[in-house]
C-alpha cells in the first residue's frame, strides 16, 4: 500500500523556519511536490522536484516562496523535504506532499497534510 506521511508542521512566528518531511511508503516517485491549501481555496503547488530519483532533478518554486523555501529528497530514506525559511503569515496553510507522474492531478498520491501556522 502506497502512503505518504507528512510531518514537521507547527505554529511559529514570522521570520522563523520549519522543515517539513514526507516519508514515502510502498513506492518510489521520480516526481514529487509540496502543495498548500488555505480555507476556501484549492490546493496550489508550492515546490516540485521532477526527475529526481537518483539524481539532482529539476526543482521549481512558486514565485512567493522563491529564495525562502528549498525542496530536496533523501533517496536512501525515501523522504521528501521542504525547508521553509523566513516564514510569513501568508505562508499559513495545510501543506500536502504529492507524488506521481502528473503531480497534483488524478492518479497521483497525496498525504494527509500538515498544518503550518505563521503568526505576525
Amino acid at each position: 500500500q502506497v502512503q505518504l506521511v507528512e510531518s514537521g508542521g507547527g505554529s511559529v512566528q514570522a521570520g522563523s523556519s520549519l522543515r517539513l518531511s514526507c516519508k514515502v511508503y510502498g513506492a518510489i516517485f521520480s516526481d514529487m511536490g509540496w502543495f498548500r491549501q488555505t480555507p476556501g481555496n484549492q490546493r496550489e503547488p508550492v515546490a516540485t522536484l521532477r526527475d529526481s530519483y537518483g539524481k539532482d532533478g529539476v526543482a521549481n518554486y512558486v514565485d512567493f516562496v522563491k529564495g525562502r523555501f528549498a525542496i530536496s529528497r533523501d533517496d536512501a530514506k525515501n523522504i521528501l523535504y521542504l525547508q521553509m525559511n523566513l516564514l510569513k503569515p501568508e505562508d499559513t496553510g495545510v501543506y500536502y506532499c504529492n507524488g506521481g507522474v502528473r503531480l497534483g492531478e488524478d492518479g497521483s498520491t497525496w498525504g494527509l497534510g500538515t498544518q503550518v501556522t505563521v503568526s505576525p
